[in-house]
């Protein structure tokens, strides 16, 4: 993914409400991933709460929402298994379906992404661009953006 160190200085993105320059960036980032990785068909950022952050440009709100809250129960049962055995925090949990892959991913401050990708997608390539996004984009994520971007996302 070639412009993932690039950002964005506005405040509108992809039609969205006028947002700080950190959330915008990270919006930005979550479009940018989504749109330039191969294979990727939806992306959205779930909060250490397990409500909706941020959802890429393609994802219908209904079907973000339902995203958030898989990808927020597959965080809670990943987080149960690693505590029951000692395993650590969550990295990565990869659910491989007939048709596609759901994806996970912490990015910080108890945040995870959660991506949708088809079969034609190239895991290590996927992996390797949620990670790349989660250095990027989980660094700025403090409770001040995480609760703008939840409340953006709302409107």
């Amino acid at each position: 993914m070639s412009g993932m160190s690039q950002s964005v200085s506005g405040a509108q993105t992809a039609g969205r409400p006028s947002l700080s320059k950190e959330a915008a960036n990270f919006s930005w980032l979550l479009d940018n991933f989504t749109r330039e990785t191969a294979g990727v068909r939806e992306t959205v950022a779930v909060s250490a709460d397990g409500l909706l952050m941020a959802m890429s440009a393609v994802s219908d709100r209904a079907n973000a929402e339902r995203l958030a809250a898989v990808v927020s129960g597959m965080t809670s049962l990943a987080g149960g298994v690693a505590h029951a055995y000692a395993l650590g925090v969550l990295n990565r949990v990869i659910i491989d379906m007939a048709e596609g892959y759901l994806l996970l991913t912490a990015i910080s401050a108890g945040s995870v992404l959660g991506v949708i990708a088809d079969r034609s997608a190239n895991l290590g390539s996927v992996a390797y661009e949620m990670t790349r996004f989660a250095t990027s984009a989980g660094g700025s994520l403090s409770p001040t953006l995480i609760a703008e971007l939840k409340d953006a996302v709302q409107r």
